[in-house]
């Protein structure tokens, strides 16, 4: 019986890159729904509309960290945003596909996300972190899904904080343990802000607890009297403190200095780029060949150097100058990489130049409770004659915050999830 072509690449899986709507137009895959691949998406479908762009994300809805951590231990605030992609896709106009990447074929130019098959003509990869667990002689993916269960930190997916407010809210007492990664990290003085809100909750709520932080780096002068001063009975802090195992039966960590016993803990393992840049061959090499555990990507055009169809923005991002090492991992650089990656695309696409824009980087977080404090901080960029890139960072103190960082969240989100 002859072979027709349909039933021949039905039969080898080929059939979903082929139809009209491959013939008509050019295809932008992006993996990852997070403040950098909603970016690129909204940007994309308003820069270049006869492009055809699909989301990728395993989750079913965007949930925020952003201006999550007081949530986490007060009753009075607005739970984190939290908008499904579905009707985000509708709105702006993209494809959402709900599914796994399992693999990128980059020779071929096709990503394999559940069922399909998805050729494309550009990818941006902004898969975020994963947690390095082998860094706590933990290997067994088993015990890794019951360490998450039990004591997740929450870092790794907004979708994660839920189960922690709830396991902080059943916290009666006793020895909670608060690690800090190793940095780099994603958003460097949320961790501090959230240990901060912990010991006001511990102190208000007059649980018989102490919070015991775990910090190998140096500790952000912005939290420094509060946390050793105003709350000095509720932490103990350990400086030089990095986890190096982890025993969850005798329920104590390890460091290079002593064991440290808990009860209860919001652990976070040391930082990489997600599984999926591995998967690719995108991560960056150090001298002597030694996996820096960050993708590699140019530092203004976030361009693989090894595939210039494939772009890698936000949290899995390495090295970009060596003044500074890497950007810093917020959903603000994030979003600004998703416009400059949108824009490239669309020069390509439709001959339309746009200029070089660089990332840039506000917070707001909160330094004091009651009164409330914030500091600002703004980072910014600029590139030398000879390309080298130099970065710049303001602290600046606000004693009488009026909303700002709730301004400034809005701000953001009306770039790429409102309409």
């Amino acid at each position: 019986m002859k072979t027709t072509r349909r039933q021949f690449l039905l039969a080898a899986g080929l059939l979903p890159l082929i139809g009209s709507s491959r013939a008509a137009s050019r295809r932008v895959v992006v993996i990852g729904g997070g403040w950098g691949g909603l970016s690129t998406a909204r940007h994309l479908r308003a820069l270049a509309p006869d492009i055809e762009v699909v989301l990728i994300d395993r989750q079913p809805a965007f949930v925020s960290f952003a201006l999550s951590n007081r949530w986490l231990v007060d009753a009075t605030v607005p739970a984190p945003e939290r908008h499904e992609y579905a009707a985000l896709a509708a709105r702006w106009g993209y494809r959402f596909v709900q599914a796994d990447v399992s693999a990128i074929d980059r020779a071929a130019g096709i990503v394999i996300a559940g069922n399909e098959r998805l050729a494309y003509d550009w990818l941006v990869i902004a898969p975020g972190i994963r947690e390095n667990y082998a860094a706590w002689q933990v290997e067994d993916p088993a015990l890794v899904a019951e360490l998450r269960r039990r004591y997740s930190g929450a870092m790794l997916n907004g979708a994660d904080l839920l189960s922690l407010k709830q396991r902080l809210a059943g916290f009666k007492g006793g020895d909670l343990l608060m690690n800090i990664p190793p940095a780099p990290y994603r958003c460097p003085p949320a961790p501090y802000e959230r240990a901060m809100l912990i010991a006001w909750w511990l102190k208000t709520q007059k649980i018989p607890g102490k919070l015991i932080i775990a910090d190998p780096n140096p500790m952000m002068p912005a939290f420094r009297s509060i946390l050793l001063d105003r709350f000095k009975d509720q932490v103990t802090y350990l400086d030089h403190a990095q986890i190096r195992q982890i025993d969850p039966v005798r329920k104590t960590v390890s460091t290079d200095i002593d064991d440290i016993r808990f009860d209860a803990a919001l652990l976070s393992p040391p930082q990489q780029a997600a599984d999926l840049i591995w998967q690719a061959g995108l991560i960056r090499a150090e001298e002597g060949g030694r996996p820096s555990g960050w993708a590699a990507q140019g530092a203004v055009d976030f361009r693989s150097p090894v595939d210039e169809r494939v772009f890698v923005i936000g949290d899995a991002t390495g090295m970009v100058s060596p003044a500074f090492g890497l950007y810093p991992k917020t959903g603000h650089v994030a979003n600004r990489m998703g416009l400059a990656v949108a824009q490239q695309i669309a020069a390509q696409a439709t001959g339309h130049a746009f200029p070089p824009l660089l990332p840039e980087s506000v917070c707001h977080v909160l330094s004091s409770i009651e009164p409330d404090e914030q500091t600002r901080i703004d980072t910014s960029y600029r590139q030398r004659g000879d390309g080298f890139l130099l970065q710049q960072v303001k602290q600046t103190r606000n004693p009488n915050p009026a909303g700002e960082d709730v301004a400034w969240a809005e701000a953001m989100y009306r770039d790429f999830l409102r309409p």
